[in-house]
């Protein structure tokens, strides 16, 4: 660690006089200084190891990027330059290593917020960004995380999941996946919710695959994540935050607005969290029908309330008139979460039928059997006018 340390240090001081240099040369600065007679001796294993660490210490994500170059980790928790914590196969275990000092994990945090345009300080101590490998990051630092800087980055996996690797790890059955190809290509509006880390982005992923590839597609997301295949006319937009260049915010809010005078055949939000929730069911009440998106719910059911909240917090509408655009907006609603195994399933897949006494009414199609560990049908599709018209 000493060694480490002394190493870094002036391998540091000759790259601030050397100004720019690329990889190759950086490397090629670190394997003087471990050939030097300065380091005394050094096994052949460790040196190579101590090659590696010093340059990912300078160009890339420092102690983290032995896990973000692993394509088993699914998420990475740092709770303090200390304590690093890692998901893999659906479980959490402590990680042996850790940063070597605060100022250290400072440096990775900057250099994250920094290559995507944002600012994190004492002021905006919260902040979400992403790597270059589309992994999500989110950021909280001093004064709002009590035990020193909080960094959580979320790894999608390099190749899409597509839905036949789903049916494939268990998380949905075969019938229920041929169900979803039919709704989606006949053009069904389709919500899909789930706690935090269910999966939501990685099926909406596996689900658009099937959008026939001749349409226009458009992609609204806070951080930009989903991973569409093949489709050609396909046109992404990415929320920003002001900056302290004086940027100004571009909400979600306004990307749907003007998603809509861009000619679109589909919409597809990434993540719907607040007041954008209206212009989302505007949005898919105007024609825009085989529209996907995702939000945050502990089941179908819940969801329902969840979009009537998101609604209320940006345009004051009677709850009836809101019921009545859910209703119409949404055609099926897939639930995902976690079992009893850890491992992360289709648990519900339900029919928005309609509005009456008040109520949206479901009907449930599929449903995770507790007993028997599978997903089973229910009950039929009630809605068929789309089917029938394909």
């Amino acid at each position: 660690m000493k060694l480490f340390r002394e190493l870094r240090q002036t391998l540091m001081e000759q790259l601030e006089l050397a100004g720019e240099l690329t990889d190759e040369e950086i490397l090629e600065r670190i394997d003087d200084l471990l050939i030097s007679g300065n380091v005394g001796y050094i096994p052949l294993k460790n040196k190579v190891q101590l090659r590696q660490e010093l340059f990912d210490s300078i160009r890339k994500l420092d102690v983290l990027q032995e896990l973000i170059d692993n394509p088993e980790v699914t998420e990475i928790m740092v709770n303090g330059y200390q304590t690093i914590f890692v998901e893999t196969a659906g479980q959490i275990k402590k990680w042996e290593k850790q940063f070597t000092s605060k100022e250290k994990l400072d440096d990775v945090i900057q250099q994250i917020a920094g290559r995507c345009n944002r600012v994190v300080n004492e002021n905006k101590p919260i902040v979400d960004a992403r790597l270059e490998n589309g992994a999500r990051v989110n950021v909280v630092i001093s004064p709002a995380a009590l035990n020193g800087p909080i960094l959580t980055i979320r790894r999608f996996p390099d190749t899409p999941i597509t839905m036949d690797k789903l049916i494939e790890f268990g998380s949905i059955t075969k019938e229920a996946a041929q169900l979803l190809e039919e709704l989606v290509t006949a053009r069904y509006s389709i919500f899909i919710g789930g706690g935090t880390s269910a999966g939501k982005t990685t099926f909406l992923n596996a689900l658009s695959n099937y959008i026939p590839k001749s349409e226009r597609i458009i992609t609204i997301e806070d951080n930009a994540e989903l991973q569409i295949q093949g489709v050609l006319n396909l046109v992404r937009l990415e929320a920003k935050e002001a900056n302290m260049e004086g940027n100004r915010e571009i909400t979600i809010r306004e990307l749907i607005k003007t998603a809509l005078r861009m000619r679109p055949n589909r919409i597809i939000i990434g993540e719907v969290r607040s007041e954008e929730a209206i212009d989302l069911l505007q949005a898919w009440n105007t024609g825009h029908d085989g529209s996907l998106g995702t939000a945050h719910a502990n089941s179908s059911l819940d969801m329902i309330s969840r979009l009537e909240t998101m609604v209320l917090t940006g345009m004051t509408l009677p709850l009836e008139a809101i019921r009545r655009q859910i209703a119409s907006g949404i055609d099926v609603m897939v639930h995902l979460g976690h079992t009893d195994s850890g491992k992360r399933r289709v648990l519900e897949i339900v029919e928005v039928t309609g509005f009456a006494n008040g109520e949206v009414t479901l009907n449930t199609l599929f449903e995770w059997d507790y007993q028997q560990k599978k997903l089973c049908p229910v009950n039929e599709l009630e809605n068929r006018q789309k089917l029938e018209r394909c």
